[in-house]
């Protein structure tokens, strides 16, 4: 298929070099200039945008997302696919939507689970809102550049679960990085917790894949000094964002503010910018109570 992929940065490029290997021809525009062998890059969004079967847009927020819709819109062939995959707020998704269904666009909205890594190795998970018309359109894109895709039912919906599995994310890598904390107080051995704790009903993603303990589990950003897999500012980022959407459905999430204060008090004002988000763990051995 021909496609247009606009925004190709950490994300976005390894996404379309996997598509580009899998046979299809890719059309890029970044504002960042960049060159990428194979890949064809257009002048401005809008010419990424004509006659090609799919939009693939990988943006940093809702705001940069509706202004490049405004001007792809405009240029894209009626019946082809507008896929964006950034992780945006959901009203800025259900917008784009409306203006694409008017323009005879298929929307479809799939932020990502996976990281740099899961992009690079085409291991990403797609939380996918839109049509099922459209996600059976976009299924086999969701293959190379992923292992698993969801269908999450309509627009908007794909952005909601990964606000709402992140807010998750966020809050159970704090605690889990509490407890290292708390442990090592207490004269617990790191791995011995990690073996009751990975075994036991504490059992979580953060501790057993991810653990914010150096040299403990298998190899996380813990074990590379903290350089990010997924970086404590974009946990900044997806924890305002669930916070925006409570705030808009009336939803109570008193653990998911205080996850997000504590995230925006580590990354503004204690260094925690650059790192990985699982580098509060080096923040509270660092803490006492008060």
């Amino acid at each position: 298929m021909k496609i247009g992929f606009i925004g190709l940065g950490n994300m976005g490029k390894p996404m379309a070099l996997n598509l580009l290997k899998d046979g299809h021809e890719i059309i890029g525009f970044d504002t960042v200039p960049t060159n990428l062998e194979g890949i064809t890059m257009a002048t401005s969004t809008a010419d990424a945008a004509i006659g090609v079967d799919f939009v693939i847009t990988m943006l940093p927020n809702g705001k940069i997302l509706q202004s490049v819709a405004d001007k792809v819109l405009k240029t894209m062939t009626r019946g082809a696919v507008l896929l964006d995959c950034s992780t945006v707020d959901v009203d800025s998704t259900r917008s784009v939507a409306r203006w694409a269904e008017a323009k005879g666009i298929v929307p479809i909205d799939a932020p990502v689970s996976g990281g740099i890594g899961g992009a690079s190795d085409g291991t990403l998970t797609f939380m996918v809102g839109g049509s099922e018309e459209g996600f059976t359109k976009a299924k086999p894109l969701f293959d190379v550049m992923g292992q698993k895709a969801v269908y999450c039912g309509p627009s908007g919906n794909g952005q909601a679960a990964k606000i709402c599995n992140n807010m998750i994310l966020g809050a159970t890598m704090i605690v889990t990085c509490e407890a290292f904390a708390l442990a090592d107080k207490l004269g617990l051995d790191r791995q011995a917790m990690f073996d009751v704790v990975s075994t036991s009903s504490g059992y979580s993603w953060t501790m057993n894949t991810y653990c914010p303990a150096p040299g403990i589990g298998p190899t996380s950003p813990s074990d590379n000094e903290y350089k990010p897999g997924f970086a404590s500012e974009l946990m900044v980022k997806d924890l305002r964002l669930s916070q925006q959407a409570a705030e808009m459905v009336d939803a109570d999430t008193p653990i998911g503010q205080m996850a997000l204060k504590l995230y925006e008090k580590f990354v503004f004002n204690e260094g925690g910018k650059g790192q990985d988000f699982s580098a509060m763990l080096p923040r509270f051995e660092k803490r006492s109570r008060h």
